[in-house]
């Protein structure tokens, strides 16, 4: 059974734990978590195989919360360089909403990856919402 035959998400604004990462390699699976987290105002987050290896992918337009800062997209820049440098992953693309990581090797890379951003996006929203960054006057 996949984590996606009985999604669990939890109260918008909680990070999912590894173990409850939706693995959403078939596509009917994907629109299951997606369609939950846009139900419960999450952000959407999951793992897919491809291939021998797996992709992680966060999607903050399945929440209705603000897009995350420039400031807090370049912390999550700085984590994914640290990935590929190392890799860890092979590519991936970072934008204030939307995250995908590809070609990590295990699903339980995968999953701590996944777990990791989807807490470290959740943090840096609650964060802006709490402390909004100053807007430049143009």
């Amino acid at each position: 059974m996949s984590a996606c035959d009985d999604v669990s998400v939890p109260t918008p604004g909680t990070p999912l734990p590894a173990a409850l990462i939706p693995d959403c390699t078939k596509q009917e699976a994907h629109h299951a978590a997606y369609r939950s987290a846009k139900t419960n105002d999450a952000i959407f987050v999951c793992i897919a195989r491809q291939g021998s290896r797996w992709k992680v992918e966060l999607d903050a337009p399945a929440s209705s919360g603000p897009t995350i800062p420039d400031q807090a997209v370049a912390v999550l820049q700085s984590a994914v360089e640290v990935l590929v440098s190392d890799g860890t992953v092979t590519r991936a693309n970072i934008a204030p909403d939307y995250i995908s990581i590809w070609a990590i090797e295990s699903e339980q890379k995968a999953r701590e990856i996944a777990a990791a951003f989807h807490a470290a996006t959740q943090g840096l929203r609650q964060l802006y919402i709490a402390v909004p960054v100053p807007r430049r006057k143009v």
